[in-house]
């Protein structure tokens, strides 16, 4: 599912595969809010359509974000799991976090989490690396 690259510039690349909305709460989802499942990612807050979700999960897979593997427990559904390639993301996520801390004056409730990563968001970083070390999703 390759196509063709817009330009050269390093910022257009990232955006022609990650940059939507979409795609990156997908990514957040599955690494920071221990999502693996179909049917988590349609019960998370912004309430994706099943058609983009599903558009979504398959463009991630394809560009080596994310692998798919049959539930072991139960096999009529798939769980999904980060690649090295969506970890290596973390640090812009993190940034991505800090900015809306820094400047969204609208929500007073901030997640429990943003302590550390205001604190120490390297710490932070390893923190949630060392959950898919050996590359299967915490249960």
């Amino acid at each position: 599912m390759d196509k063709k690259i817009r330009s050269n510039c390093p910022v257009s690349y990232a955006l022609e595969l990650i940059g939507d909305k979409w795609t990156l709460l997908v990514l957040r989802d599955i690494i920071l809010r221990d999502k693996y499942f179909y049917k988590d990612f349609l019960n998370s807050e912004e309430g994706i359509a099943t058609n983009i979700l599903s558009n979504r999960l398959k463009a991630l897979e394809s560009h080596g974000f994310i692998l798919k593997n049959r539930d072991t427990k139960d096999r009529k559904r798939f769980i999904y799991s980060p690649t090295e390639k969506a970890l290596d993301l973390l640090p812009v996520l993190i940034a991505t976090m800090q900015w809306s801390d820094k400047y969204n004056t609208e929500n007073k409730q901030r997640p429990v989490f943003m302590e550390m990563v205001r604190n120490d968001p390297t710490e932070f970083e390893s923190m949630i690396r060392a959950r898919f070390s050996d590359n299967t999703p915490c249960d």
